[in-house]
């Protein structure tokens, strides 16, 4: 469980975790549901909600863990939509540099992140619109 995983870990990231988790829910979506699932705290889309995925598992919206060496915080929203990762980039004014992969925002400690642009950025895409990113579309 969400709790079961935040309790194994140490105090500090334990605590840093937990902020960012109540960011990501106060921010979250009506429809995605919070998980356990790849071993991280997960935001997915339920299968009950669009069972037609490419690979039959939910779609990850946002993910969290504790790393060996980093936290770290995923949001595949801004993989899926054109430009969006760019203007994440532009937009950071994070207390550190940006440490980031395509979707993958690693950091030591909450005051190393832009809080105000996460929490806008998990506001930013309902259900609806990314199950629109994610779907393939049949042929006709």
């Amino acid at each position: 469980t969400v709790a079961a995983y935040l309790a194994s870990l140490p105090d500090d990231r334990r605590r840093a975790l937990s902020a960012l988790r109540k960011l990501v829910r106060d921010n979250l979506p009506a429809g995605y549901a919070e998980v356990m699932n790849w071993g991280m705290i997960t935001y997915e889309v339920p299968l009950k909600t669009c069972p037609d995925t490419y690979n039959g598992k939910p779609l990850a919206y946002a993910a969290m863990a504790s790393q060996k060496n980093y936290m770290a915080l995923y949001l595949c929203a801004i993989y899926c939509q054109k430009g969006a990762e760019a203007a994440f980039r532009k937009a950071w004014k994070g207390g550190r540099k940006l440490d980031m992969g395509k979707v993958c925002i690693r950091f030591k400690q909450l005051e190393d992140l832009d809080l105000e642009l996460i929490g806008r950025t998990i506001a930013s895409t309902g259900v609806e619109e990314f199950i629109a990113m994610q779907v393939r579309k049949p042929r006709k």
